[in-house]
């Protein structure tokens, strides 16, 4: 089936959630309101409607080719990610002074859902452009800036991101590209980078490579690693191209899944050198590149979002189609479409909680990162980087988890019909577990959760958002109908379990660290179904709010069904997970690893 962006319900979470209109207020952003929210994914539902959703198919059957150095994109990507490049999108959320539109994260994110939803393959090559472009911005000199932003930010250029080599996959300390400075200021990169996401391709003319390595004399481990700017092709003082770099391809991937997208092997220096030029200042790659990974976890949480989105509409639409059994209650008496028997509802229910529960999340959290760069109060703006930070290894760890059990349900509706791989269904299962891997694994977020953002600061974040949800169980209870009381009950058991985790994390961080990680990952799941649950006890307020004001009816009933369910069937589960956390971490442990 052909994809339906949901426009409905992303511009219920960016006027309701979001608050489109006070992100609007703050500086840069004046002209960004909710007309312009809407007339922008409007106009981002057709491109990725019309032009990339019809190609998501034809990449899984023909995905990217190599021959002799040469990698060639499935029939129709060059063709559509020209499209791409001239509609503007590359540039949604970036400058206006290097070209981009200047829109907030809170509409650009929206955009990245359509985009992946679409088709998922193609949305990793502006992924990692994004990424790029947001580390030059931090960090790169005036020269990198003028030389290289401009077109990236057009999209006539992409980006990559270059971290892993065959010994160092998530540990960087093992990095062993090096880097040799030249007398004109530059220096020569040598080495090898493997799972680089369109480190060849054919679809525009330059590639700007960012790769990690280590100058000369560097110290060992992580603090003598550096980032570098290594492009494709040479750029002319003019802004010209000229001659190709010693960097090439060696070979793609042959992978489970977004078999379009090419994941190159790259060799640097086996010419004499790659010609590249440092970002920022020698030995602080690292924390440059985090800018980068940053960007793209955020990123990967939608793809999350956006495989679950649709894998629940193609699932919807076939327990609609496919007739088998007659429904248990004798409401229909021959064999009906399946989508009357309970547990398909179940199912579909699930898949459609989490992922508006999910969406909501990123929306709030994007909003967040808006007033987190553009709010005029500097505590403001200090407060909602936190809650930003906090909430990165969620949208990234709990959506793309998540995406898992949605279609691996998308799959189970269409029975046996979902393990054929002509049925489509099977694409976004396999699509989708890559998610919880790149860009750091669930548990690398899991421990950026634990550590950065918790251990380190006593907990003071995450009790904070506590409080902020505690308020909305005030709310919840105040409104005083059957739906709102009962997402109450399940909203508070769950902030409760979710402080005692909190507790235990900071208690016990240093005193028994293994029995603190044994539960990370937990801890990271518990979290983010309460931020979901969270956001979607918030659009049961709204939701019931604009039904009394006579908007949307059926639109507004359905919202509200749906946080009702999410808090029934999900955030209930938050109680039980807190429990093994705080009082299992011994049978984690324990097993003498020769039994293993």
């Amino acid at each position: 089936m052909s994809y339906k962006a949901p426009l409905r319900d992303m511009l219920f979470d960016i006027k309701h959630l979001a608050n489109i209109d006070a992100v609007a207020q703050m500086p840069g952003f004046e002209e960004a309101g909710f007309e312009t929210a809407q007339a922008v994914l409007e106009e981002c539902a057709k491109f990725n409607e019309g032009v990339l959703s019809p190609l998501n198919w034809e990449g899984d059957k023909n995905p990217s080719s190599f021959r002799s150095g040469v990698v060639a994109t499935t029939p129709g990507f060059k063709e559509a990610y020209k499209q791409y490049a001239e509609g503007g999108w590359q540039g949604l959320q970036h400058p206006l002074d290097f070209g981009g539109q200047g829109l907030p994260k809170t509409i650009g994110a929206a955009c990245r859902e359509m985009l992946n939803s679409a088709n998922m393959s193609f949305a990793l090559c502006p992924l990692l452009s994004d990424g790029a472009i947001e580390a030059l911005l931090t960090a790169g000199s005036g020269e990198l800036k003028a030389t290289y932003l401009k077109n990236l930010v057009s999209g006539q250029w992409t980006g990559t991101m270059n971290l892993t080599e065959p010994q160092a996959g998530s540990d960087l300390a093992m990095v062993r590209s090096r880097a040799e400075p030249q007398s004109d200021g530059s220096y020569k990169v040598f080495g090898t980078k493997i799972f680089i996401t369109y480190g060849e391709h054919d679809m525009a003319e330059n590639i700007v490579h960012l790769v990690l390595a280590r100058v000369t004399g560097a110290p060992e481990g992580v603090k003598g690693i550096s980032l570098f700017v290594v492009p494709k092709f040479m750029v002319n003082k003019d802004g010209s191209l000229g001659a190709r770099n010693d960097v090439h391809c060696v070979s793609i991937e042959h992978k489970l899944g977004i078999r379009a997208s090419p994941t190159a092997v790259l060799q640097y220096g086996d010419k004499g050198g790659a010609v590249g030029y440092i970002v920022g200042e020698e030995n602080r790659g690292l924390e440059y590149m985090f800018i980068m990974m940053n960007s793209a976890r955020y990123a990967v949480g939608m793809q999350g979002i956006a495989i679950a989105e649709r894998a629940y509409q193609k699932a919807v639409q076939f327990a609609k189609d496919r007739i088998q059994s007659r429904p248990v209650d004798g409401s229909i008496n021959a064999s009906a479409p399946i989508i009357h028997h309970p547990d398909v509802k179940r199912m579909l229910m699930t898949m459609r909680a989490y992922t508006e529960g999910c969406r909501a999340m990123a929306s709030s959290a994007a909003a967040a990162y808006d007033a987190s760069h553009h709010h005029p109060d500097a505590a403001v703006r200090k407060q909602n980087q936190a809650f930003y930070e906090y909430m990165v290894p969620l949208v990234k760890g709990f959506s793309t988890e998540m995406s898992l059990e949605v279609t691996s349900l998308g799959v189970q509706v269409h029975g046996g019909m979902g393990f054929i791989e002509e049925t489509g269904a099977a694409q976004y299962y396999r699509d989708a577990k890559i998610l919880t891997i790149y860009e750091g694994t669930t548990a690398i977020q899991a421990n950026d959760l634990v550590g950065r953002k918790t251990a380190r600061d006593g907990g003071q974040t995450a009790k904070a958002i506590a409080q902020q949800i505690e308020a909305t169980e005030g709310q919840l209870i105040a409104q005083g109908s059957v739906a709102a009381k009962a997402v109450a009950k399940r909203l508070k058991a769950a902030r409760q379990a979710f402080i005692d985790v909190v507790n235990f994390v900071v208690g016990n961080a240093k005193a028994s660290p293994n029995a603190v990680f044994a539960g990370s990952v937990p801890y990271l799941m518990l979290a983010g179904n309460l931020m979901a649950g969270w956001q979607m006890a918030r659009s049961l307020l709204a939701a019931q709010e604009e039904r009394l004001k006579g908007n949307e009816a059926a639109f507004m009933q359905a919202k509200i069904i749906t946080a009702v369910f999410y808090a029934d069937h999900l955030l209930s589960k938050a109680p039980g997970i807190r429990d093994s956390i705080v009082e299992g971490a011994d049978s984690v442990t324990a097993l003498a690893l020769e039994a293993f």
